[in-house]
Order: structure tokens, then C-alpha cells, then sequence
């Protein structure tokens, strides 16, 4: 076949110096600057995964150290300051890594430039394993707290999931900007709600209601006195879920406006800031409060219930979460697609996951990420506690291989002060290996061996697209100069099914591109088809076109076959020639309108693409709209 396949070879990604490029505030630069993100922008479209982790970090800390009874629960602000700390580091560590790679991708691309291949295949399928978790675990915590109040909706959780899901993958379709603008407000709301709970608790000696928790048992366990290392390690693995979405900015440095990546760093820095302030915040709030875990009701209520009271208020904090935690699933539509678009670059995924809608918007990224979301909704039924043993294990892979590059990165740039920044990245690696490991070991008989076994699959997939695509490349011989092009006795094909304007158009368009014009047409057997056929034989011949009709007998009922048949054998009788067919299509006005069109054309040409040489062209007829 002669048909030209269009398409790119991936290019060598290069790691940018670490030096910030100048704030000029020219937007109108950018062509595609009005649908970019400002900070506040970036921090509303891109923190929400972290910000919503507040929700249930606490809560997961709080119930791990539940076991070992009240004594235990002392333990939760250590714990808690360890992940804050951690946070810091990353925090660190991620503004350095958006200076040194403003082109995205995070782990994928820094392990790509210094760690090879493979590593940098490994970080994609762990960041794309925990992107799409988080989509799902986003949304079921969301629609969890709506039945918490509605009860009456439970059996009707996995289609308010869905229809949670499809609104936001709409937003997201119109464009990243759009999508952050419509989620300032909840953001905003949530934050305030947070802070305010911790700012009016500290100064309370006691809770002023526990409305919330009263006639729910409690988790908390009995007769034991001791806590071991090994339920700590527990522990902060649990509390560790709040730092996924960590690296999201880091991912979508190019979905912010220029100076991108300044922007993008002080969206990393307020996201670490605001969320390590919740966090320990809430565990002072834990301690000071005395608080148990209950059955049936989050921390995080009993917190809002203890601190601001029954009232108003406490629902505002309800609904505000519920309303989070449902769109913190815009992080993964903000950070996904850009490093699919990444991976389909370096012919790791299909092209046309890179291109681009005329919104910024990487819309079979966005597309892929809700389909398979969707399908985790239906497999889990939309329940939380199904998906969240999955969670975080992939997004710490993805730190630790991140960390490790830069280590790399800084020693073979060996900038100004490189080592302290090696340093910090060095610890980070340190601090998110053992993370990971701590995770993956508490968390395996949950449900964790699943994601061990989807990573080197992912991985898998990834090098057999990338096999192909080299194939293709070595059939096309891509970076060789072409010899010179030369032309061919051109032959061309026209099928004909009856006399009207478009057989006209055709055949005008076939005598201008050939040296040779064939028209077809397919009998099939039967009366009918045998009269049909001998009209437009006598009507051929009195209208005399100039171009000889040919006749091609089918055994059967099928289009397709005879005339793929009769276009090998015009191959055979023709060697050296090229041919062509010319299959003449109606376009109608209206788009419903081609519900009524009989895909005689379609099936043709799908034909002749499989089983032949020939170059095929759709000639289409643009009907009037009157």
C-alpha cells in the first residue's frame, strides 16, 4: 500500500539548567496563555488531591494507633510531625525538580534523563496506577459523605459516583483553566473550614459538643498497653495517603502561564504549606481533645463537631468535604494527560495521546483516565475501603525514582551549591524507599499485591508500543534522506453503484489524478441486482463519459472482497503502476442527517486498506443544507 502514515519519533527529552526564566507577565505572548493557570489557579486546579487528603489522613493515623488503645493515640502528632517533615523534604525537593524540568512529566522525566529507560518507565506506570486511584478513591469518599447524610441514596452510590465523574471530566474538557476557575470556590471554602476548626479549637480547653460521636461505638482497643516500632511503621505508612499529590504541579509545569515555572513553584510551595499546616494542626486538635475513633463518623467531623459546635458551621465543614473530596479527582485530569502526552512522545503510548484540543486540553488523556476510572467505580461498587489499600503504594515509586535522579542530576550539573541540593534529594530517596517498602509490606494482603503486579504490566505494554512504533519507523525509514520521488503509471479505480452528480464528480476528479480511469461496478446475484446492473449499463452507454464500465461478478452479497479482488488483479496485470481508488461519498448538512447514508464507502475502503496496495481516497460530496 502506498499510503504516507504521518506521525513523530520521540525526541530526546533535555533537562533544562535550574535557572528560573525571567517574569516578564506577557501573557499575550502565550497564544494559549488565557486557557494556562496562574498560581492561585494551579494551587485550586492541582492541590486538590492534597488538600482533600486532610480528610482521611488523620483519620487513617488515628485508627492504626487505635489498637494499641488510649496510650496509643499519644503517638499520632510524632507521627504526624514525621509526615510533615517528609513533606518538607518533597516539597523541597519538587520545586527543585519543576526548575530543573519545566517541560513536566516529574519522576518520568527526570528518571528519563538520568536514570534510563526502564526507571523512567517504571515511575510513569506507578504515577499513572496512582493518578487513576485517586480519580476513583476521590470521587467513592465523596459520594460516601453524601450517603452518609442521605441514606437513603446508598443503593444508588455507584451511579452518583459516575455521574460525579462525568462532571468533572466535562469541566475538564473545556479546558484546565475553565476547570480551576469552577474549583476556587469549594478549594477555598474547604481550606478556610479546615483552618478555621484549628484556629478556633486551639484556644477551647475542652470540646464544645460530641454530638457526632455519641451512641457510635468506639474503635479504640482495649488492654493494651505498649506501642511497638512495627505499628508506628504502620502507622505512617496509613498517614502517608495525605502526600499523594505532592508531585502533581510538578507534572503540569506546561499547563501553567509564562513564567511557568515560577508559578508552578509557588503553587508547590503554598500546597506544602497549607497542607503540613492542616495536618499537624488537626493532630494537636486529636490530642487535645482526647479524641477516639467511632464507627460510622469521620475524625474529622468529631473535630468540627468538638471545636465550632453542632450547628451551621459543622455542616458547612461537612458539605465542603463532601464537595472536595468528590473534585479532588481534577488533580489527576490536570497532571495525567500531560504525562501520557509525555509518554506518547517518546512512543511509549499511542500519538494521539500528545495532541492537543484547541483549549490546551489533552483530551484522549482526560478521555482514557475517566473511562478507566469509571471502570474501578462499577468493579468496586463505588466503595471506598475496596480502593484505598491500592492507594499512595504507587505515587512513593514514583518519589523514590524521582529523588534518586536528581541525585544525579546534581552531580553531573554540579551547579552552585549542588551538594546541599543532592544532599536533600538523597534524603528524600532515603526517606520515600523506605515509605514505599513500609507501604507495600503493611498493605500487600490488602489488596497492595495488585498494584505489584499492574506496574511491570504497565511497563510491559509500554516497551511493546514503543517496539512497534520502531518498526513502523525502520519500515519508513525515518531519519534517512528519501531518494528522489519519480512518477509511476498511475491507474485509477472508481466504484460506481448508479448515474447522479457525485459519479460525475468522481470521474471529473479521477481523469484529473490518473493516466488511466477504471469505473466498477459489483453485481450480486439475484433478478433485482441483475436488472439494476443491465439499467445502468444502458444508461452508461447513453450518457458515454468516455471511461469504460466494468462489471465485477460477486457470489455472494459482499461489496468489499470483489473489488479488492479486481484491484489485486489490475496489480497483476499492471506491475510498476500505482493505483488509486476513488470511492465517491455524499457529506450530508446535518450531522443526523448521516445516520441515513448506507456505509457502502466505509466498508470499501476498509477493505482495500487491509488487503491491498492501493491508495485510497474518499472523495466527499458536500450536500447543499437547503
Amino acid at each position: 500500500m502506498s499510503r504516507v502514515a504521518r506521525g513523530g519519533h520521540g525526541t530526546k527529552a533535555t533537562a533544562t539548567a535550574d535557572e528560573e526564566p525571567p517574569d516578564t507577565g506577557a501573557v499575550s505572548e502565550d497564544p494559549g496563555g488565557r486557557h494556562r493557570l496562574t498560581a492561585v489557579q494551579g494551587l485550586a486546579a492541582l492541590s486538590l488531591d492534597a488538600m482533600a487528603s486532610v480528610a482521611y489522613g488523620p483519620e487513617a493515623i488515628v485508627l492504626v494507633l487505635a489498637a494499641a488503645g488510649a496510650h496509643g493515640l499519644g503517638f499520632t502528632l510524632p507521627v504526624t510531625l514525621a509526615i510533615a517533615g517528609l513533606l518538607a523534604v518533597l516539597v523541597a525537593s519538587y520545586r527543585q525538580v519543576i526548575a530543573a524540568f519545566p517541560n513536566g512529566g516529574g519522576a518520568y522525566a527526570v528518571a528519563k534523563a538520568h536514570l534510563g529507560r526502564r526507571p523512567a518507565l517504571v515511575a510513569a506506570a506507578s504515577l499513572i496506577l496512582d493518578y487513576v486511584l485517586n480519580v476513583a478513591v476521590s470521587v467513592t469518599a465523596g459520594v460516601a459523605a453524601l450517603t452518609s447524610a442521605f441514606p437513603a441514596l446508598y443503593d444508588e452510590r455507584v451511579l452518583i459516583c459516575l455521574a460525579v465523574l462525568a462532571l468533572v471530566t466535562a469541566v475538564n474538557l473545556r479546558g484546565i483553566a475553565d476547570s480551576a476557575r469552577a474549583f476556587i470556590l469549594p478549594t477555598a471554602v474547604f481550606v478556610g473550614s479546615v483552618l478555621a476548626i484549628i484556629a478556633v479549637g486551639l484556644f477551647r480547653s475542652a470540646p464544645v459538643s460530641t454530638a457526632t460521636a455519641d451512641g457510635h461505638a468506639s474503635a479504640l482497643g482495649h488492654g493494651a498497653t505498649t506501642v511497638g516500632a512495627l505499628l508506628l511503621l504502620k502507622a505512617f505508612a496509613s498517614g502517608c495517603s495525605a502526600l499523594t499529590g505532592v508531585e502533581a504541579v510538578a507534572n503540569a509545569v506546561p499547563s501553567f502561564r509564562t513564567p511557568a515555572v515560577r508559578r508552578a513553584q509557588r503553587t508547590e510551595v503554598a500546597l506544602g504549606a497549607l497542607l503540613g499546616v492542616m495536618l499537624i494542626g488537626l493532630s494537636v486538635l486529636i490530642g487535645r481533645f482526647h479524641l477516639q475513633p467511632v464507627e460510622g463518623v469521620t475524625v474529622l467531623a468529631q473535630l468540627a463537631d468538638a471545636s465550632l459546635g453542632h450547628n451551621w458551621a459543622f455542616y458547612v465543614v461537612q458539605f465542603a468535604t463532601m464537595v472536595l473530596l468528590a473534585l479532588a479527582a481534577n488533580t489527576s485530569f490536570g497532571g495525567l494527560p500531560v504525562l501520557m502526552s509525555l509518554l506518547a512522545r517518546d512512543n511509549h503510548l499511542p500519538h494521539v495521546f500528545g495532541l492537543k484540543a484547541d483549549r490546551q486540553v489533552h483530551r484522549h488523556g482526560v478521555l482514557a483516565l475517566a473511562v478507566v476510572s469509571a471502570a474501578l467505580l462499577v468493579v468496586s461498587g463505588g466503595d471506598t475501603n475496596t480502593l484505598v489499600p491500592l492507594f499512595a503504594i504507587g505515587v512513593f515509586v514514583g518519589f523514590t525514582l524521582c529523588q534518586t535522579g536528581m541525585v544525579r542530576h546534581w552531580r553531573h550539573h554540579r551547579t552552585p551549591g549542588w551538594r546541599g541540593k543532592a544532599a536533600l534529594n538523597g534524603f528524600g530517596a532515603l526517606l520515600t524507599g523506605v515509605a514505599a517498602i513500609v507501604v507495600t509490606a503493611t498493605k500487600f494482603t490488602e489488596g497492595a499485591w495488585l498494584i505489584v503486579i499492574a506496574l511491570p504490566l504497565l511497563v510491559v505494554v509500554f516497551e511493546r508500543v514503543h517496539g512497534a512504533y520502531d518498526r513502523m519507523g525502520r519500515a519508513l525509514e525515518l531519519g534517512r534522506v528519501p531518494d528522489a520521488p519519480h512518477r509511476d503509471h498511475s491507474l485509477v479505480v472508481v466504484p460506481v453503484s448508479g448515474l447522479s452528480r457525485l459519479t460525475r464528480e468522481a470521474l471529473d476528479a479521477a481523469v484529473s489524478l490518473g493516466d488511466e480511469v477504471h469505473a466498477i461496478t459489483v453485481v450480486h446475484p439475484g433478478p433485482e441486482d441483475r436488472r439494476a446492473a443491465e439499467t445502468l449499463r444502458r444508461d452508461w452507454e447513453l450518457w458515454d463519459p468516455g471511461v469504460d464500465l466494468t462489471e465485477v461478478d460477486s457470489a455472494t452479497r459482499s461489496l468489499g472482497r470483489p473489488v479488492t479482488a479486481y484491484v489485486r488483479d489490475l496489480g497483476a496485470r499492471h506491475p510498476g503502476s500505482r493505483i488509486t481508488v476513488l470511492i465517491p461519498e455524499t457529506e450530508p448538512a446535518r450531522m443526523w442527517q448521516r445516520l441515513l447514508l448506507n456505509q457502502r464507502g466505509a466498508v470499501v475502503a476498509h477493505a482495500l486498506r487491509r488487503d491491498t496496495d492501493a491508495v485510497v481516497c474518499r472523495l466527499r460530496f458536500r450536500l447543499p443544507t437547503a
